[in-house]
């Protein structure tokens, strides 16, 4: 070890222990709240409730993550070991909890005579309080938290360093599933809300573990309350409202399809009679969907304007949806290679912008309207999230309810003519994305920057 080292504190100053190494694990953690529809079916039987009813605790969790986000960006914004404590209790006891009123659904349900069962309601509510509400608290303000850290700790290098944290959140389904089943295997029949309360404690370890470790650079200084900082309407307001409008609407348009489409790639690749690789093709997807969020935010610190990467996503993404619709690439997919191909190079697509859509928003704002309301401001922002959780899976849903028939295909009912149908909606929506970031979202003059 040098002088220098010594003098400036070793491994206190190393920007992957104070930074990168916090926020995978805390974003690891908080990111396997995509792992719900692993086990929603086996919940929802345990506790006597419709698979539908329980699939509502995680639609409430990222629409509290983004709530929460927004209002408590200023939280994160004074104090970001403040904000990763409120992140680590609200993310265990919320999963304590959840694996709590799982435990009392399943012994509070009542088996008719009839043989059908009768939940209890309070169970389910208590769900949605743990799972939904006070994990979602969780979510928002752990996700926000180690973001300004990155970019403070690698200035040059800003979509590297938050793209490999999101990445870790993008990633945490892969790493965590296995993991998941496996426990549920081996510890049986109330195995399920056994492991809630395994994994309650496993996180808050490894979250309390990255709240020590996570810290700022020693030499940026964050105005005190007696100083004036201007409001985040003021920090917009130093550009065009229309440049901030069109970012929070692309950010929202490109999770809307995202989810419509990721929401059906199960069935859409039933179609393609590719049912015994659903398993395969569900990691490659999420192996893109990672890979775009550290690999385009990465691609993007090479460029003059960052918002290029989002004309790129909306670009690819139109190409590829055009090309399905005009192919009848669901409906007709399947045995011909050519077609099946160009559907799964969409969902690969769709998957991998869905992830840079992320990764990038963050260090578009902070290109934009500087570091000093970042936090604040991203978590405004990721109200966008809320709203697209809320009405991306449902618009797509009610679309394959509404248009189209069941067939058979490979012994399995699915609705091609329903999933062809979604991408007449997301390209009309991809289109309006392009255009807010052609005209809406502009690049910063160089006096500017």
């Amino acid at each position: 070890m040098s002088n220098n080292t010594q003098k400036t504190g070793g491994w206190r100053t190393n920007k992957w222990i104070r930074a990168a190494i916090p926020a995978l694990l805390l974003h690891c953690s908080i990111g396997t709240v995509y792992c719900w529809s692993i086990f929603s079916q086996e919940i929802a039987d345990y506790i006597g409730h419709s698979k539908g009813a329980t699939e509502w605790a995680f639609s409430f969790a990222i629409f509290f993550l983004g709530m929460s986000a927004a209002f408590l960006g200023n939280v994160v914004e004074k104090d970001i070991h403040k904000s990763s404590l409120i992140a680590t209790i609200c993310f265990a006891v919320g999963m304590a909890g959840t694996g709590f009123f799982i435990w009392y659904g399943g012994a509070t349900k009542v088996v008719n005579a009839d043989g059908t069962v009768t939940g209890n309601i309070l169970a389910l509510l208590g769900i949605y309080l743990c799972y939904g509400f006070i994990m979602g608290v969780g979510l928002g303000t752990g996700y926000l938290s180690p973001v300004k850290t990155l970019m403070l700790w690698f200035a040059d290098k800003k979509g590297l360093a938050t793209g490999l944290a999101v990445a870790g959140f993008g990633a945490a389904k892969a790493i965590a599933s296995p993991i998941m089943q496996s426990l549920l295997a081996s510890l049986g029949e109330n195995g399920i809300w056994q492991m809630f309360l395994i994994l309650a404690c496993v996180y808050f370890v490894m979250m309390f573990i990255g709240h020590l470790l996570l810290k700022k650079p020693e030499g940026w200084h964050e105005p005190s309350n007696s100083e004036e900082k201007p409001s985040i309407m003021q920090v917009i307001k130093t550009r065009p409202i229309t440049n901030y409008i069109g970012i929070w609407l692309m950010f929202y348009i490109n999770i809307t399809c995202g989810l419509a489409l990721i929401s059906q790639e199960k069935a859409i690749v039933k179609c393609l009679g590719l049912a015994a690789s659903i398993g395969i093709i569900s990691t490659v997807s999420a192996i893109f969907n990672a890979g775009g969020r550290l690999g385009l935010s990465a691609w993007a610190d090479t460029m003059k304007d960052r918002n290029t990467v989002y004309k790129i996503i909306f670009i690819v993404s139109i190409a590829l949806t055009g090309l399905t619709i005009l192919t009848g690439g669901i409906a007709n997919g399947a045995g011909n290679m050519g077609l099946t191909v160009l559907v799964l190079a969409l969902i690969m697509a769709v998957n991998a912008g869905y992830g840079g859509g992320f990764s990038n928003v963050p260090t578009l704002l902070s290109d934009n309207y500087g570091m000093g309301s970042i936090s604040a401001l991203h978590g405004i922002t990721l109200s966008a999230w809320a709203f697209a959780g809320l009405t991306g899976n449902q618009l797509a849903t009610w679309i394959v309810n509404n248009f189209g028939e069941q067939v058979e295909v490979g012994g399995y009912m699915v609705n091609p003519t329903g999933y062809q149908t979604v991408l007449y909606v997301t390209i009309v929506l991809y289109i309006v994305a392009l255009l807010l970031s052609l005209f809406f979202v502009k690049p910063m003059k160089e006096e500017q920057k």
